[in-house]
């Protein structure tokens, strides 16, 4: 009974949205499901993903950029940048023009404006003279282009996910002129599982069947606004599974002079990034690796494949990229070995999107502009922006992404 009454409700606002009242600007709600793999509301039979995918609109997949890492593409989503033109290149990275180590658990650096390039979604929007709020999203925290989006919070991991739903539905409450028409919502759970025990896990099972009852959670909010509201359900990449044992792992002091302290490095597991001043150094570094080039491979930058994008002197000038179901450790093997438990199953990503399919994510739409029924093929991340920014009525700056990837799902009928 609840799951028919859960469909009416879509099709009633969709109703609605399309023949009511008077039209006014239109809100959009970017929901983040971090590591959420393409093929999970199959896997795990998910019935309140099933029923907004049913009265809305879906990809088969969606490709993250290069690398398959979190945020890079979740800062990918709000430019329409690859990580390459964006500047946010891994996880970890050194950024030679600022002499400093950008790192994910390092306040200072995430906070650090001078880290992050293109327009993200809220700044375009405020720009444009709509206001925005940021539930957690990655580069929400830093002064982008001298602004934060008007209503924001630092990243605690400790806020209840249920809590983060009953504030944007508070911030959907306020009055008209300080409400928040673009927010984005970011939830860790099913990545935590992912990365800890495997996407097969019934810890996985548990915490996706968890993200179900918080897309039921929200779609019951939306519909009480009564306000034209989009929804998107989105993540950053998808998970691989991987097995603890020596096979798995390529240890970096038995492939290269750890000690050399002429060469930054910095180990992202599924790549390792080198950089150096030195062209002498950086050759020599390259042959080593390239005569060992076993379940990885090795490039200089002026090699990386063009599908990249990746052209940035902050991916390093020589980058070893591990194969799929490989992972680079920074210590040797013994002393490595007492750190873990063999045997153990757990998850991985960052490998190359375009040749891994587990580590693709998804991205699913519903709303009044939202053309329901719609399949398109799997698409890249880079696209994402033009299609909110549609919803939006907002005019994009220079991207990579392309409005007309997505033109199908736009109900034309509910231009702003």
């Amino acid at each position: 009974m609840g799951k028919y009454l859960f469909f009416g409700c879509f099709v009633l606002l969709m109703v609605q949205g399309v023949l009511g009242r008077t039209p006014e600007r239109p809100y959009v709600i970017m929901v983040s499901f971090d590591g959420f793999r393409h093929d999970y509301v199959e896997k795990y039979d998910l019935p309140h993903f099933k029923e907004f995918i049913r009265a809305g609109a879906q990809a088969e997949r969606l490709i993250p950029s290069f690398p398959s890492k979190t945020f890079p593409n979740h800062y990918t989503l709000v430019t329409g940048l690859y990580p390459g033109h964006h500047g946010l290149v891994s996880n970890r990275f050194y950024a030679p023009e600022l002499h400093r180590t950008y790192s994910i658990s390092n306040r200072e650096t995430v906070c650090d404006p001078a880290f992050y390039g293109g327009t993200p979604l809220w700044q375009l929007a405020q720009q444009q003279g709509v206001p925005t709020a940021s539930f957690f999203w990655v580069g929400s925290e830093a002064p982008i282009l001298g602004e934060f989006p008007d209503r924001y919070l630092m990243y605690d991991a400790s806020i209840p996910n249920a809590s983060r739903i009953d504030t944007v539905q508070r911030w959907l409450q306020l009055p008209e002129a300080e409400r928040p028409h673009f927010i984005t919502l970011y939830f860790s759970l099913v990545d935590d599982a992912g990365h800890a025990y495997g996407p097969n896990s019934d810890e996985v099972r548990a915490a996706v069947r968890e993200a179900d009852t918080l897309v039921e959670q929200l779609m019951k909010m939306v519909h009480q606004t009564d306000l034209p509201i989009n929804v998107i359900l989105t993540s950053d990449h998808g998970m691989l599974e991987m097995e603890t044992k020596p096979e798995t792992y390529l240890f970096l002091p038995e492939l290269v002079d750890v000690s050399d302290t002429t060469v930054v490095t910095v180990n992202n597991g599924t790549q390792v990034s080198f950089y150096t001043d030195d062209p002498a150094r950086r050759d020599a570094l390259y042959q080593r690796l390239k005569t060992q080039e076993t379940h990885f491979r090795v490039y200089r930058q002026s090699d990386f494949p063009k599908r990249w994008h990746f052209q940035n002197p902050r991916a390093g000038d020589v980058l070893l990229v591990a194969d799929s179901g490989y992972y680079v450790v920074g210590v040797g093997q013994e002393e490595f070995g007492k750190k873990v438990e063999w045997g153990t199953h757990w998850g991985t990503h960052g490998f190359d999107p375009q040749t891994v399919q587990a580590v693709s994510g998804i991205f699913y739409a519903w709303g009044p502009q939202v053309q329901p029924g719609v399949i398109v093929p799997a698409f890249e991340n880079v696209h994402v922006y033009p299609f909110v920014a549609e919803l939006l009525g907002l005019k994009t700056p220079r991207i990579d992404g392309r409005k007309k990837v997505l033109h199908r799902l736009y109900r034309r009928s509910a231009r702003p």
